[in-house]
């Protein structure tokens, strides 16, 4: 413990009225970074953590309908090997991201999409999670128009260990003649043995048989193939406003209407839900039928927010199963990869009956099979998750 120091503090007494207000001093401070300012190999080490406690947890997991007791019973966490209560890979995956805000994306039009997380450790009540982002590369559209850069961020924990790493793509605007330089990369390379050693996954061997969750949702439940029409919705209101700064995203487009109102365009008016809340409201609602017996989200593949969620509308899951396979012995348990969707102001069941098959057809790749967007599809994404067998240990 650091020794303490005793000393007088300045007398407090009213200065302003005396001090001259200068206006030629008014300075302007300025976040994100415009298309100019990227370059390939940059690295960016963002300013913040954020220390997770039990409430903010188990608050997380509540909030963001979770349903496996993994993330709710501390007892459930170390039957299955666990020293306490983990924290949901949601929870981490928003906090690395939003860490990252202030360096990648403030001046961001929007976020495109993730790609290749991974989820290879748990963190738990007291570690503090900070996060690095690297500039893969950018693609430049034309002078003055946005482009989309790609990065790659890394969460660890206090130890370093890596918590979460994925692949984003971001749409950014030029700046013109409010662009700074481009800073010089940094001495930083990902890739090779010891970047994929420090990514491995590692997981508790499980001990005793985990009591809890329901009945539908092990391993020998799903075959590829299936469909799931979550029934649960899950109407956002301006909470949402608070959970963008709770876990540390300082991106104004999603808590000042001012800033909202004043753009153009699909992101216009209201602030928009920021993405990755959509993502684990999502994941929630179909985390009874899904993930209830998991015993880890490995990791996902190819994700999109489609369209904007604002306060007011309601979020609906619906979920395909695509593999199952391979299985671990060790977990007696499975991997299964399930593509999930998110729509909004529509019932997944009706969801099904007005689309059909277009539902899981990626967004993106519409146009070029002459079909039309689905105005209420919001997010689409595959992910894999590491699911028990009934009755394994």
């Amino acid at each position: 413990m650091s020794s303490l120091y005793s000393f007088a503090a300045p007398a407090q007494s009213e200065r302003a009225p005396a001090t001259p207000v200068d206006l030629s001093r008014v300075r302007r401070p300025s976040y994100g970074h415009y298309l100019e300012e990227f370059a390939a190999g940059q690295r960016f080490d963002h300013p913040r953590g954020l220390t997770l406690t039990a409430a903010f947890m188990q608050e997380f997991a509540t909030v963001f309908h979770e349903a496996n007791p993994l993330f709710l019973s501390q007892e459930h966490a170390r039957a299955l090997g666990h020293p306490r209560l983990p924290a949901s890979p949601l929870l981490t995956l928003n906090i690395a991201l939003s860490l990252g805000v202030q360096n990648d994306s403030e001046k961001a039009i929007a976020h495109l999409g993730y790609y290749d997380v991974r989820f290879p450790r748990a963190a738990y009540e007291g570690d503090t999670i900070t996060s690095s982002t690297r500039v893969i590369g950018k693609r430049e559209r034309g002078p003055g128009q946005p482009g989309i850069v790609e990065v790659e961020t890394t969460g660890v924990n206090q130890d370093g260990e890596v918590l979460v790493r994925y692949r984003r793509k971001i749409l950014v605007p030029c700046g013109g003649a409010k662009a700074r330089p481009a800073a010089a990369p940094a001495a930083f390379q990902a890739g090779g043995d010891a970047d994929e050693e420090a990514a491995r996954l590692r997981l508790p061997e499980p001990g005793e048989e985990a009591a809890g969750g329901g009945e539908g949702a092990w391993f020998e439940n799903f075959a590829p193939g299936d469909i799931i029409a979550h029934p649960n919705g899950r109407t956002i209101t301006q909470e949402h406003f608070a959970w963008t700064y709770r876990v540390g995203n300082t991106h104004p487009l999603h808590f000042d209407r001012v800033y909202s109102a004043a753009l153009s365009g699909a992101m216009s008016g209201e602030p928009i839900v920021y993405g990755g809340l959509v993502l684990a409201w999502v994941f929630g609602l179909a985390s009874r039928d899904l993930t209830e017996h998991a015993v880890w989200e490995l990791g996902m593949t190819e994700g999109y927010h489609t369209a904007p969620v604002v306060a007011g509308d309601t979020v609906y899951a619906l979920s395909r199963v695509l593999v199952k396979g391979p299985e671990y012995e060790a977990f007696g348990a499975g991997a299964v990869t399930f593509q999930v969707i998110g729509v909004k102001n529509l019932t997944a069941d009706a969801a099904i009956d007005q689309h059909g098959a277009d539902l899981f057809m990626k967004e993106n790749d519409k146009k070029d099979r002459g079909k039309p967007k689905i105005a209420e599809k919001v997010f689409e994404i595959e992910r894999t998750a590491l699911i028990r067998r009934r009755g394994a240990g």
